[in-house]
């Protein structure tokens, strides 16, 4: 218990402190979760029979993406470069034709997948930082804010009144209380920050807090799906006592891109 709370307390801080302290130090720490979480995503389809993912084009995909995207948010990049992704994402669908893998679009599956499941929330995360043109860290920073407030009412009224089973199915311990709880607890944080941060009006603010509770609970049981199918308890070991990168950051993988095309839209 010590070890998982000193993990999460350090973790929180690194988070917050890249948030805050620029927008390169955002950029490149999210752009580099989003490959991490891709490879942690490998590494599980992996374990698996006849599933031989692209894993390193995958990840040289990751990066050239993560790069260029996150390039363009600070500096303005002429198309063509990020269009350079492109002999990549076909090299991709070529690779295992020479491989002689029972299931070659498995792996051309799993490959490209991993890319849209696993990475490409996180560019998306990177660009709410910059939705309104320039640099604004309190955008991300409250969407973790509510992330996280989300988990915590789930898990605080979930066991103190939980009785209704969510998805018993694919989460045993979720319950529709549970749910109801972080969803008002995101709801309240968003009030919060349309308080102190007045950055985007209080209907935004509160638009975003609830598609982070509802989604962010619906991707949490998307990646408890996504490790039941494969057979694993948590996706990776880099945080002792949490699991994976894509252990914590389950929430974030559909919330994220549904609030950014949100906001970009309007």
């Amino acid at each position: 218990m010590l070890q998982r709370a000193i993990t999460g307390s350090i973790f929180v801080a690194v988070l917050i402190g890249s948030v805050l302290f620029g927008p390169l130090s955002f950029t490149i720490f999210f752009s580099l979760v989003g490959v991490g979480c891709l490879y942690e995503f490998f590494g599980m389809v992996r374990q698996q029979q006849d599933v031989l993912p692209v894993r390193s084009l995958g990840l040289l995909a990751a990066i050239f993406l993560a790069t260029a995207l996150g390039w363009n948010h600070l500096q303005d990049l002429p198309i063509k470069y990020i269009l350079s992704a492109i002999p990549i994402f076909c090299a991709i669908f070529i690779i295992p034709l020479y491989r002689g893998n029972a299931k070659p679009f498995h792996d051309i599956s799993y490959t490209l997948g991993g890319l849209l499941y696993a990475t490409a929330p996180f560019l998306c995360f990177v660009a709410l930082g910059f939705v309104r043109g320039d640099y604004q860290p309190y955008i991300p920073l409250g969407f973790l804010f509510m992330l996280w407030s989300n988990d915590t009412g789930a898990y605080l009224v979930g066991r103190s009144f939980g009785r209704t089973k969510l998805f018993e199915r694919i989460s045993p311990n979720k319950t529709w209380e549970g749910f109801i709880g972080g969803l008002i607890f995101a709801v309240a944080v968003s009030a919060v920050m349309a308080h102190f941060h007045p950055i985007l009006p209080l209907w935004q603010w509160i638009a975003i807090g609830l598609t982070i509770g509802i989604f962010g609970t619906l991707g949490d049981l998307v990646e408890s799906m996504l490790k039941r199918t494969l057979g694993v308890k948590d996706s990776g070991n880099i945080l002792p006592g949490h699991g994976g990168l894509l252990d914590r950051f389950d929430g974030l993988l559909i919330s994220a891109p549904l609030v950014y095309v949100f906001l970009a839209l309007i």
